[in-house]
C-alpha cells in the first residue's frame, strides 16, 4: 500500500509540474523561423543588410569605372597568356623544322624573362633599368640533340660577377651578346650527365666556341646533399677556360635550408685563377614568399692569391601573381679590395615577369 501511494504522489507531481509550465510553453518564442522567401531572394542584393557593403547607397547601381591602374595592371595580367603562347609556339616550330617530324615535344626549356629594377646606393639616388633575358631551348632528336639560344654566355661573365648576379642591375653586367649552340646530350655510367656545345656568339664576326660539362649529384647519408660540376670551354678569340663546382646541401630545420659551395675559374686571357666561397640559406615562409640570404668570399691568384671582396645580401621574393609575375627586395653589402675593403650598401628593388614555353600550367 506504501508503494502504491508513493507512486500516485509522483505521478501526481509531474503532472502539476506540466500544468503549472503550460502557460509559458503557450507563449514561448519558436526555436527558430522558417522564412517565407527562396533562398535567391534571401540573398538578393536590396535584401542584404547595409553593413554587407563598402559603398553608399546611392552608388548601389553605379556603372564601375576603370582606373588607370586598373588598366595598367588588366594590360600586364594579360601578356602571360599572349606572351607564353608565343614562346611555346616559337618553341615547337623550331623544333618540328629541325627534326623534320610533324610532332612537337611538348615541354621545353624555353623562357622570356623581363623586368625592371632600380638600385640605390650610398649617396647615389634610384634610377630605374629595364632588363631582359631569354632562352630558347629546342629538343631535336629524341632529347638528345637541342638547339639553345641564349641572351648571354656564363663563361664570358667574370665570376664575381656571376655570384652576384642579383645585387646588379642591367648596365652593371657585362655584356656578352646572344649565342646560339647545338647541344649533345649524354651519360657516362649512370651518374654522370655530360653536354656537349659547339656554337656561335651572335656577331659580327661570329665567335666561334666549344664547351663540355660533366655534373654528378650524390647523397652519402641521411643529411647531406653533394654535387659538383667541372667545364671546358674554348672561345676563338678569348681561348681556353675552365670552371670547377663543388657544393653541399643540407636542411636545418624549421623550414630553412643550407648550401655551402666552392668554386674555381681560370681566365685564360689574364693567366690567372678566380675563387668563390658562398654560404646561401633558404627559406620559403609561405606559399608566396621566400627568403634567402647569403654571404661570400671572392679571392683571385694574381699578383698572388688573395681575396679581392666580401659581400652579403639578403634576397626577399614575393610572387605577386599566379607563377609568372614576382617582386624582389635585395638589400647588399660589399667589402670591396679595390676601394680599401670601404663598406658599399644598396638596395635593389625589382619586379619580374617569366614567360614560359611549357605547356603544362599548375594554375
Amino acid at each position: 500500500m506504501g508503494s502504491s501511494v508513493r507512486a500516485f504522489l509522483s505521478l501526481y507531481g509531474v503532472v502539476a509540474a506540466l500544468l503549472w509550465a503550460a502557460p509559458a510553453l503557450a507563449y514561448a518564442e519558436p526555436p527558430f523561423v522558417i522564412s517565407e522567401r527562396s533562398p535567391v531572394e534571401e540573398l538578393a542584393l536590396e535584401n542584404l543588410p547595409p553593413s554587407f557593403y563598402t559603398f553608399s547607397p546611392d552608388e548601389f547601381w553605379a556603372e564601375p569605372r576603370d582606373s588607370y591602374w586598373l588598366i595598367a595592371s588588366n594590360w600586364v595580367l594579360t601578356q602571360e597568356r599572349t606572351q607564353s603562347d608565343r614562346v611555346q609556339a616559337l618553341g615547337e616550330w623550331a623544333d618540328r623544322t629541325l627534326s623534320g617530324s610533324s610532332q612537337a615535344l611538348p615541354d621545353n626549356e624555353s623562357y622570356l624573362r623581363v623586368g625592371f629594377a632600380t638600385e640605390s646606393e650610398y649617396g647615389d639616388p634610384a634610377q630605374f633599368e629595364p632588363e631582359a633575358r631569354f632562352r630558347l631551348d629546342i629538343p631535336t632528336v629524341e632529347e638528345k640533340l637541342r638547339l639553345v639560344i641564349e641572351s648571354e654566355s656564363d663563361e664570358l661573365i667574370p665570376l664575381s660577377e656571376r655570384r652576384r648576379n642579383r645585387q646588379l642591375t642591367e648596365d652593371e653586367r657585362s655584356d656578352t651578346e646572344a649565342t646560339g649552340a647545338f647541344r649533345y646530350l649524354s651519360n657516362v655510367g649512370d651518374a654522370i650527365n655530360l653536354s656537349n656545345d659547339v656554337g656561335v656568339r651572335l656577331r659580327l664576326p661570329a665567335d666561334a666556341f666549344w664547351r663540355a660539362t660533366a655534373e654528378k649529384q650524390w647523397q652519402p647519408g641521411e643529411t647531406w646533399n653533394l654535387a659538383v660540376k667541372q667545364r671546358v670551354y674554348y672561345f676563338h678569340q678569348q681561348g681556353w677556360g675552365s670552371r670547377s663546382w663543388f657544393g653541399a646541401g643540407r636542411a636545418l630545420g624549421n623550414g630553412w635550408n643550407a648550401l655551402l659551395s666552392s668554386e674555381m675559374e681560370w681566365v685564360h686571357d689574364e693567366r690567372k685563377f678566380e675563387l668563390s666561397q658562398t654560404a646561401n640559406f633558404y627559406k620559403r615562409l609561405n606559399n608566396r614568399s621566400t627568403l634567402n640570404p647569403r654571404v661570400g668570399v671572392l679571392g683571385e691568384s694574381q699578383p698572388n692569391w688573395r681575396h679581392t671582396s666580401v659581400f652579403a645580401d639578403v634576397t626577399f621574393r614575393y610572387r605577386l601573381h599566379s607563377d609568372w609575375l614576382f617582386g624582389e627586395v635585395i638589400p647588399a653589402l660589399e667589402f670591396p679590395r679595390d676601394e680599401s675593403f670601404k663598406d658599399r650598401g644598396s638596395l635593389i628593388l625589382r619586379i619580374e615577369l617569366y614567360f614560359s614555353g611549357s605547356i603544362d600550367r599548375p594554375y
